[in-house]
């Protein structure tokens, strides 16, 4: 797998972000203004403008097609199914790639509908999707999404963000990946990571990952 190198150059285009080390000198500086009396400690920046975002978003842009392609994404382009978007997505969390590829290609060979899904128990999904993270939870999980499905929405999978978080097993990150693969309709999946790392460069100032969605 192709990791995102970045060198020199491309790390001279990009906005130092808050918090980083400063230049050769602040330090000594930041200690005359503590010995003076002053306030040492440096101002927290606000979010980053779109001049400062512009460059590293021109970076991913030129990397990201030499990056494998999620196999969620792969699901979603060969069968064009909210469906089975649905299912990898709850069997790809917590679960290295190449397992939920594997995984999903086992239970699609018995069952690609919520009906079909739910003639299997929930022993044979799990034997099915094994070793993904937390199988056991997560066969219970698509069952119970599936009775949902046929139960509330006609076997469909809705296209609407406040009712795929009333299914179990679907969070605001698994939502927003059914919506943006599985219809091609806007949204951004943002976990604990994509919280985390967009505050520590600065491209946003909040608390939780819901307020960075």
């Amino acid at each position: 797998m192709r990791r995102l190198v970045i060198t020199a150059s491309m790390r001279a285009s990009l906005p130092a972000p808050p918090g980083a080390a400063p230049e050769r000198g602040v330090c000594r500086d930041r200690t005359r203004r503590k010995r003076a009396g002053g306030d040492a400690t440096p101002r927290r920046r606000g979010a980053l403008g779109r001049n400062e975002i512009t460059p590293v978003l021109d970076v991913l842009r030129r990397e990201a097609p030499t990056w494998n392609v999620p196999v969620v994404t792969l699901i979603a382009e060969q069968t064009g199914d909210p469906f089975r978007v649905l299912i990898s997505t709850i069997l790809s969390l917590r679960t290295k790639d190449e397992t939920t590829a594997e995984a999903s290609r086992r239970l699609f060979a018995r069952a690609t509908t919520p009906q079909t899904m739910l003639r299997l128990r929930a022993a044979t999904i799990a034997r099915l999707i094994y070793p993904v993270g937390f199988y056991r939870t997560k066969a219970r999980a698509i069952r119970s999404a599936c009775r949902d499905l046929l139960d509330r929405f006609g076997g469909m999978v809705p296209r609407d963000l406040d009712a795929l978080l009333t299914l179990q097993g679907v969070g605001r990150k698994t939502a927003n990946l059914v919506l943006t693969l599985g219809f091609r309709a806007p949204g951004i999946c943002v976990d604990t990571h994509v919280h985390r790392i967009t505050n520590r460069l600065g491209y946003v100032r909040t608390r939780t990952p819901d307020e960075t969605e």
